[in-house]
């Protein structure tokens, strides 16, 4: 007799199609038999040894999270309900080109120090890989997801040519395109980089070409945070455009927003740009989160030059008065490329975490009123965080616009994704509620699009974009990756003021077809395993 039977729930299998009424048969991790409208037929009902009612719910693929930071955090934190209370059953991870492999142990600590903000310091866990394939050899020990991974371009250039802002020599060169053939060989699914983030910032578009034509013959995407999404925004996007039409690489647009004030109002160009380039036939796709803030750290908001030569040489330039006077210019006046060519607005940049306890008070405020507290400049507090928690902070910038968000949710290569933040202690919402926040509020509150639409674009769309041909549906012979939720009550508990919260309506899900959320709390199930590149 077969595992488990989920009987009378309301299917929206990730096709787009209409939603149906079926009972849904699980076995051995797999959907062994779907009986639809089982009940009304009075047909001979499938049984199983355990049988649950989800009269009431929908029951849906598992969510797939397109750009996900918890490259540290499942291994760190077993229990890992900020993704698993979501629906999550797959992250995407080695995203913005900064990761942990491939490394030695030089670029390791480099590595480390330089997106703290990102992943803690690392120092609770165990980095005992250096390669892609023992990474994710460590995830298939047990994880509470599953999680593919990208191979992050800045690493990469941090291993072969260093931090240094100056091209790589054809042997430098050589050795990334080996570096990158070796990953994706080791089961990466693409490659990832962090266009404003040193050192992936240093790269010409020729070096990136040549990593991504490695990419593109083994089967693999490019997904660029690219390098603007501010002043040179809609340059930028046609920048990554034309890289991977040349490279002849599918193409994934990681948090395609257009933020700050300049691009208020123009998503309807970016959509036009991807339309034009689709209809000349490039494979493009690209996810987006449900909220106007954006997140990183505050050291990224400095100028490239600030940056060169690695997190050390950040303090040192710092500590030095006339050096930081620079930054400041740049940052205020010039507006740095590390601020997406637009001059900060300390009034935007909210601090949602540092290490050290000690500038705990700083968290849940921006800098400008920080300052106003003090009686001091923005640049002081700005720059006294950055070198007393050695670089650490994360920040929200409030920079977005909500009718940018709902235009470029509609389009028909977006998938969703939370770039999910989960260090500080005010972390952005997104982190832990961006799968219930599109089915509570942009579905059912707001009806920017419909429950079929938007379970297509949050599983069946990224499956095919990762290349798996047993995930993101609900199909006999397809992986039992599965959430069930409430579709009246579902939504994000997070808030920014308590950006923790679980969320509410989402009662179950199943990873490789055993509970890893059973009657709204985490199991100890730990089914998760690396899901690696699908040879060609």
């Amino acid at each position: 007799m077969e595992e488990l039977v989920i009987r009378d729930a309301e299917v929206v299998d990730g096709t787009g199609e209409p939603s149906y009424r079926a009972d849904v048969v699980v076995d051995g991790g797999r959907v062994v038999t779907i009986v639809k409208e089982a009940a009304a037929a009075g047909c001979q009902r499938p049984r199983a040894r355990r049988e649950l009612d989800a009269e009431g719910l929908v029951l849906a693929p598992g969510f797939i999270d397109m750009h996900a930071h918890s490259d540290l955090a499942l291994l760190r934190d077993p229990d890992h309900s900020a993704k698993a209370a979501q629906g999550v059953t797959l992250e995407v991870l080695g995203q913005d080109g900064l990761s942990y492999a491939p490394v030695d142990d030089r670029t390791l600590g480099e590595v480390r120090r330089a997106i703290a903000g990102w992943n803690g310091p690392g120092d609770d866990v165990d980095l005992d890989w250096r390669s892609v394939g023992e990474y994710l050899d460590r995830l298939d020990g047990g994880i509470a997801v599953n999680a593919a991974y990208l191979i992050p371009q800045g690493t990469v250039r941090a291993l072969a040519v260093g931090w240094e802002d100056r091209e790589a020599t054809p042997a430098e060169l050589e050795r990334m395109r080996r570096l990158v053939a070796e990953g994706m060989e080791q089961g990466a699914v693409g490659m990832s980089s962090g266009l404003t983030y040193t050192p992936g910032m240093y790269a010409k578009d020729s070096e990136l070409t040549e990593l991504c034509r490695v990419v593109a013959s083994y089967g693999g995407y490019y997904c660029p945070h690219h390098r603007s999404y501010g002043a040179g925004a809609l340059e930028a996007y046609a920048e990554m455009v034309e890289l991977t039409r040349e490279a002849g690489c599918p193409l994934h647009l990681a948090h395609a927003t257009m933020n700050f004030g300049v691009n208020e109002g123009r998503a309807p160009e970016l959509l036009t740009l991807l339309d034009e380039a689709l209809a000349a036939g490039a494979d493009i796709t690209l996810d987006t989160y449900p909220y106007t803030p954006g997140c990183t750290t505050l050291v990224a908001l400095l100028p490239s030059w600030a940056s060169e030569g690695g997190p050390e040489r950040v303090l040192e330039r710092l500590a030095d008065d006339d050096t930081a006077e620079r930054v400041r210019h740049h940052l205020e006046v010039t507006g740095s490329d590390g601020c997406h060519g637009v001059p900060v607005e300390w009034e935007t940049i909210e601090i949602s975490g540092v290490n050290d306890p000690a500038l705990a008070e700083y968290v849940g405020r921006t800098v400008l009123e920080s300052a106003r507290l003090r009686g001091e400049t923005p640049w002081t507090v700005a720059r006294r965080l950055l070198l007393a928690d050695r670089l650490a902070p994360t920040i929200l910038q409030h920079v977005g616009h909500e009718e940018n968000v709902r235009a470029i949710m509609r389009h028909r290569v977006h998938t969703g994704g939370s770039d999910g933040i989960l260090q500080g202690d005010k972390p952005h919402p997104r982190a832990y509620g961006t799968f219930p926040h599109y089915l509570g509020h942009y579905v059912r509150e707001l009806g920017v699009l419909s429950l079929e639409e938007c379970v297509a674009h949050l599983t069946a769309r990224p499956a095919a974009r990762l290349r798996l041909p047993d995930r993101g549906r609900i199909r006999e012979g397809y992986r039992a990756d599965l959430v069930l939720f409430d579709p009246a009550t579902v939504a994000a508990g997070s808030t920014y003021e308590e950006p923790r919260r679980l969320p509410t309506g989402i009662p179950y899900v199943l990873v490789d077809g055993r509970f890893t959320i059973e009657d709204g709390r985490r199991t100890d199930v730990l089914a998760g395993r690396s899901v690696r590149r699908t040879p060609r």
